[in-house]
């Protein structure tokens, strides 16, 4: 059964330092920012993020950033104006990188929640992302071997939630949480408010309970 947590500090109890926390967001668009202070007040650190950009101003994972709990970003744009906490932080050899184009993340996460074991993907072929992987031609064509990414703990954010779980997102807000969801041990989600149980339109339930574990209304 999905918990409904009465505070975002509730919702976060338990992550353990070392862990691999996926982080929707694209840039600030359904970021789970509650979540991210909760986690900040909480105190893990050690940490590996993974999400698509690599923080915005001094908020939500750029605070997380600043605080010097993330060890490894791993992102399919880690620069941007104002983006300066991680290139700081980059710059100073106080975080690790790994860029990985935006397709191939949200197809990784996707093929772990899928159990799929790895698969071939022709983005970043004769670039420096592909070095060290193995390619394979087909139908002449080269492609690059991927392997899925899992998260300890994806925070993610929906607009409405039922006291079940199922998820309804809001319009871009949307972007990679409901393939975080399936691909992490943990799912806990930021939402604008829980109704009962039925009250959400089955046709619009974007991520079914199963997948998540947490929610909290902020």
């Amino acid at each position: 059964m999905t918990a409904v947590c009465a505070s975002a500090a509730e919702a976060v109890a338990g992550v353990e330092d070392g862990s691999t926390v996926l982080i929707g967001g694209f840039g600030m668009a359904g970021m789970p920012v509650a979540l991210i202070d909760a986690l900040i007040d909480q105190g893990a650190t050690d940490l590996t993020v993974v999400s698509n950009n690599a923080g915005n101003g001094d908020t939500g994972l750029a605070a997380l950033l600043a605080k010097g709990r993330v060890r490894k970003m791993v992102c399919s744009f880690p620069r941007q104006v104002d983006s300066y906490v991680f290139d700081g932080l980059y710059r100073e050899g106080k975080v690790e990188l790994e860029v990985v184009p935006q397709g191939n993340l949200a197809e990784r996460m996707r093929a772990a929640g899928a159990g799929i074991g790895a698969f071939f993907c022709p983005t970043g072929v004769g670039t420096p992302l592909a070095e060290g992987k193995e390619t394979r031609e087909i139908d002449g064509r080269t492609y690059v071997l991927e392997y899925p990414i899992r998260g300890d703990v994806a925070l993610i954010g929906a607009h409405v939630a039922d006291r079940m779980g199922n998820l309804v997102y809001r319009k871009t807000a949307r972007n990679f949480g409901p393939v975080m969801a399936t691909a992490a041990t943990t799912t806990i989600a930021q939402v604008a408010r829980v109704v009962a149980s039925g009250e959400l339109d089955p046709e619009a339930v974007v991520t079914p309970s199963i997948y998540v574990d947490r929610i909290v209304a902020v």
